[in-house]
């Protein structure tokens, strides 16, 4: 009888255990396993609760009841929401099991033996416990209840409120809601930030938000969950880097890599998740939002997106990819192909991967460009870049393309797919039969006759079209006043490139009878305007210009036309009504460098934002002295001439206008042009000018972007010069006003190695002294008394990029800089004493016998001989 009873308590026993157990609180200990069938009628699954409740673990099914993918995962029990998975890549069966031993933690898919499909890495030492916090962390701990192993430290898709994402780790979006398999988006920290990648490619950085704000410039160490939003942290710690700001909050907070390809931010209020912060904005900047090769649409005051396929291209629903309508191309399956086809891609597509990776060449052909794809076997497609001739390889696999309207940027950029030849399509073709023995008979006897009284037209079109070309050109001299343009129509001659026309009504109507003046300079004013189309543009009226007739305005106008770069602002078209001539360019919505840098108002440039700008600057004055058919001279780089755009992004403005100019203007910018400031030294000698020219300019204004102050300006002491050093320099810097000549300064404290000095203050120590050494040590370069002693352009770039060395400053050919500073200050002194504009330039005078430059005593106004503002 007892050993009945004994065998029918053990059957009773193990019917409980194997139908539903309690769970736990906080800990457990090795020697334990769990499943989902376990755990279902008591906690519907969860074998583990936090001392609070906050969070549960166990095995658990995101698709519901009738999944059969399981994952060990940790949950917060409120709002639902999985922030951890331990076997993301291998779900198990609803009778999978997790065990936890004294050798760690593992999940089984039971009945397939006893070998892991997950499990912790070899631990320092033998497990004590499992424990399960109110933040979400699942800890291992030894017997003195030190911490061996935490999830914290090995994140899956997501961070919660305290948790830490370290340098060089990533966040893994999942394939989808209810598959956790790690998908191709990613979050990953690195030094300068967040990057959001795609199968390996950036495609969206946190910095781009515009709620996401740069405090520093320090390297970033670590990403973390606040209660009062993201904070990206460097400095052991101790300084945020870049934040987000969100409200103060102390309830769950998470941030996670979206399986949909966004990186967002929720919080759990009033019962529900709420999304905070989500990015990036715009949706079809997601790198596969439409699929391969599909193109996405989104109207700009809309966040709904269309997507499509290219022209002669078709949507393949099954496998979400665009395929060629033709049945004898195909996209590229196999390395053994030996000839493609490149279907080239409407204007106006882009793709994201170009605006974050270099070209892997310049000065290149396009069909040098197609047989570099053509030879490698992992590209798939490539862009072309037609001012720059920059060629651009898309490898691996195309994802979505996206079309911005109204984006004259994206014109230069054409994008080609790589397309194999169908053999076997080509060979079953029905047009490919028997062609040769089915061509008609009646086509061997009309073609020919149709070919020559398709000539004989021809003929007679051109002799007509010369004929009155001869009559036009009489008529406009007989019509046409020295000085003045004709009322006639422009199409009277041809000419290349010619950008728009606009009529001057048109223009009247944009710019609301020209009524809103954003700016003023030696060619005229220029004018806020609006077209039709809602697109936002600048016109300026080119005043006192020396033309003779529209074909010469054309021809000047075609070639400033025909120069596109992304650091050169676009010229959009034209207008002539009489002696009135009007430029219409793109419109830049951030304004001048000077009025950012300068202003009084509006926050400060961050220290990367003024890297960004010298750089973008550099790119584009390279591209006019060798990029373009016809080497290009600026003649006036300085701030106001230096515009941004969107994120700060710099472009060079009214460049190649100085053939524009009348006879009474141009012959004074023969003898000297420029503004005070930024004039190099052979515009007052007799040296010959060239491009070394703006070098000099350049390097004046990149030591402001570095100062954030003009270099000829009254400043306070305590703000330019510290007291400690304001003795030794005194009588090469500084003048007993206080005025400060930046300059020699700068040329001081290079030679002391005391960069830091030379910061602009508004920074508050958000950049290192190597940071400000390395764009002093370029300027320098850059205003060497010598032009040959200039870097080029093309090397100013290479130095900013780390392709080429730094430059090292010569400073016999910087002395000149004393004398310049002596100079200043006293021409200062007497603007003082006299009451006179400040704003004046020295003027241009024979050099000296011994060949030495040195400036005159006499002046005259800066409106008199300055270039464009």
């Amino acid at each position: 009888m007892r050993s009945k009873f004994l065998v029918l308590f053990l059957c009773l026993y193990l019917l409980l255990v194997s139908v539903s157990c309690a769970s736990f609180t906080e800990f457990v200990y090795p020697n334990f396993t769990a499943s989902n069938l376990r755990f279902i009628d008591s906690s519907n699954g969860a074998f583990l609760f936090s001392r609070n409740s906050i969070f549960k673990a166990g095995l658990f099914s995101p698709g519901g009841d009738s999944s059969t993918h399981f994952y060990f995962s940790i949950i917060h029990v409120d709002s639902d929401s999985t922030i951890w998975s331990s076997n993301s890549d291998s779900p198990v069966s609803s009778s999978g099991k997790m065990n936890l031993s004294p050798l760690g933690l593992s999940v089984i898919e039971d009945g397939k033996g006893q070998i892991p499909v997950w499990s912790t890495p070899v631990l320092a030492s033998p497990v004590y416990s499992l424990r399960l916090t109110d933040a979400g962390n699942l800890l291992l701990l030894d017997r003195f209840n030190a911490s061996i192993w935490e999830s914290f430290r090995f994140p899956t898709d997501t961070i919660v409120l305290g948790q830490k994402l370290p340098l060089g780790m990533s966040l893994s979006g999942s394939t989808s809601l209810y598959n956790f398999s790690t998908g191709d988006y990613k979050f990953v920290v690195v030094e300068s930030g967040g990057f959001m990648m795609w199968k390996g490619h950036n495609y969206w950085k946190l910095r781009m938000h515009t709620r996401a704000n740069v405090d520093s410039n320090f390297p970033v160490e670590f990403l973390t969950v606040t209660t009062s939003g993201l904070a990206l942290m460097g400095q052991n710690g101790t300084t945020v880097i870049i934040r987000v700001a969100l409200p103060p909050s102390s309830d769950f907070r998470l941030a996670k890599m979206d399986s949909s390809g966004k990186f967002i931010i929720r919080r759990f209020s009033g019962k529900k998740m709420v999304t905070e912060f989500s990015g990036p904005t715009d949706l079809c900047q997601i790198p596969f939002v439409c699929g391969t090769l599909g193109i996405c649409h989104l109207d700009n005051d809309s966040e709904n997106k269309s997507c499509s396929c290219p022209d002669e291209m078709q949507l393949d629903a099954g496998k979400k990819t665009c395929v060629p309508v033709s049945q004898s191309l195909s996209l590229p399956v196999s390395c053994e192909e030996s000839k493609f086809s490149y279907l080239e891609l409407e204007l106006g597509v882009s793709y994201f991967a170009t605006h974050f990776t270099d070209p892997v060449e310049h000065g290149f052909e396009l069909s040098a460009c197609h047989d570099l794809c053509s030879k490698n076997c992992s590209c798939v497609g490539v862009f072309y870049e037609n001012t720059s001739r920059s060629c651009y390889l898309v490898k691996d696999s195309f994802g979505s393309l996206s079309l911005v309207k109204n984006s004259p940027d994206n014109h230069d950029l054409i994008g080609y797919v790589k397309l194999s030849f169908n053999k076997n399509s080509i060979a079953q073709s029905p047009g490919n039969k028997n062609r040769g023995s089915n061509f008609p008979l009646i086509a061997l006897v009309l073609l020919p006759c149709s070919g020559f009284f398709l000539l004989i037209a021809l003929g007679f079109l051109w002799w007509r079209r010369c004929a009155v070309m001869r009559y036009s050109s009489i008529r406009e001299k007989q019509v046409t006043r020295p000085g003045s343009f004709g009322s006639g129509d422009l199409g009277s001659f041809h000419i290349p490139g010619l950008p728009q026309k606009f009529e001057f009504e048109e223009l009247e109507q944009a710019t609301d009878n020209f009524k809103m003046q954003i700016g003023s300079g030696g060619f005229g004013a220029v004018y806020k305007g609006t077209l039709p189309d809602e697109t936002l543009v600048a016109v300026k009226k080119i005043t006192n210009h020396g033309l003779h007739g529209r074909q010469e305005f054309c021809t000047e106008i075609a070639v400033i036309g025909n120069i596109r770069h992304t650091n050169l602002v676009k010229l959009r078209g034209f207008c002539a009504r009489g002696r009135q001539l009007l430029l219409v360019y793109e419109y830049m919505n951030h304004g001048s460098l000077e009025k950012t840098l300068f202003g009084a108002n509006g926050p400060v440039l961050e220290w990367q934002e003024r890297f960004d700008i010298a750089l973008g600057t550099a790119r584009g004055l390279a591209y006019l002295h060798s990029g373009c058919d016809q080497k290009i001279i600026h003649c006036d780089v300085k701030p106001e001439n230096i515009l941004l755009h969107d994120h700060f992004q710099p472009k060079l403005s009214d460049f190649g206008l100085s053939k524009l100019l009348s006879q009474e203007e141009s012959s004074l910018f023969t003898t000297m042009r420029g503004t005070r400031g930024y004039l190099a030294p052979e515009w007052i000698t007799n040296t010959a000018i060239s491009e070394k020219a703006d070098v000099y300019s350049y390097g004046m204004v990149l030591l402001e972007l570095v100062s954030g102050r003009k270099n000829c300006s009254f400043r306070s002491r305590s703000n330019s010069v510290t007291e400690e050093n304001h003795q030794q320099c005194s009588s090469t810097t500084t003048s007993s006003s206080g005025l400060v000549y930046f300059p020699l300064y700068a040329l001081d404290m290079h030679e002391q190695g005391r960069y830091m000095e030379l910061a602009d203050p508004r920074l508050e120590g958000r950049v290192t002294s190597q940071e400000i050494g390395k764009l002093v040590r370029i300027a320098l370069c850059c205003v060497h008394e010598e032009p040959a002693l200039r870097p080029t352009m093309a090397a100013v770039v290479g130095m900013f990029e780390g392709t080429i060395p730094l430059g090292n400053p010569r400073m016999e050919s910087l002395n000149f800089l004393r004398f310049y500073g002596l100079r200043f200050a006293e021409s200062s002194m007497v603007e003082g004493q006299n009451g006179e504009s400040e704003n004046m330039v020295f003027h241009r005078r024979e050099s000296s016998n011994s060949g030495g430059s040195r400036l005159s005593s006499s002046y005259v106004a800066s409106q008199e001989v300055s270039g464009p503002r």
